[in-house]
């Protein structure tokens, strides 16, 4: 959305959807709960983690966070905020997360595009995922 416009009531309940899935994906993360965080895909997604592995179709994704997630070790907590949020059609929405590690060691920074679609039943997807990793000069 244009950040001066003001959203329209539908596009007000799209927003607060985006901004559950993105608090989701946090929650998920922060619990290593592989199903939750699954149950956010869309069938043919397309995701591509902060290192640059590119995971194509939900099966793909599936394997790879069932692997990595659970066992996952981090000191410190991560958090997710929407940025921005723009509706390229009424269905469809790129949205620019913040992503913060926060760890003893100081925090660090990603930056994700998640590509979301409203499915027929009302519920946002992730469809496509970039996730880039913010580095500090």
């Amino acid at each position: 959305m244009d950040p001066k416009a003001v959203p329209t009531e539908a596009e007000t309940v799209d927003l607060e959807a985006i901004e559950g899935v993105v608090a989701t994906v946090e929650r998920t993360q922060r619990a290593k709960d592989a199903e939750g965080f699954l149950a956010l895909f869309h069938p043919d997604a397309l995701w591509t983690t902060a290192h640059g592995k590119v995971l194509l179709g939900l099966d793909a994704i599936a394997a790879f966070t069932r692997k990595v997630l659970p066992d996952a070790v981090w000191d410190g907590e991560v958090t997710y905020e929407v940025a921005h949020t723009r509706f390229l059609r009424p269905d469809v929405a790129a949205v620019k997360v913040r992503q913060v590690y926060h760890s003893p060691e100081g925090d660090t920074e990603g930056t994700p595009l998640y590509v979301m679609t409203r499915q027929a039943d009302g519920r946002w997807l992730l469809h496509v995922g970039q996730n880039t990793e913010v580095r500090r000069e």
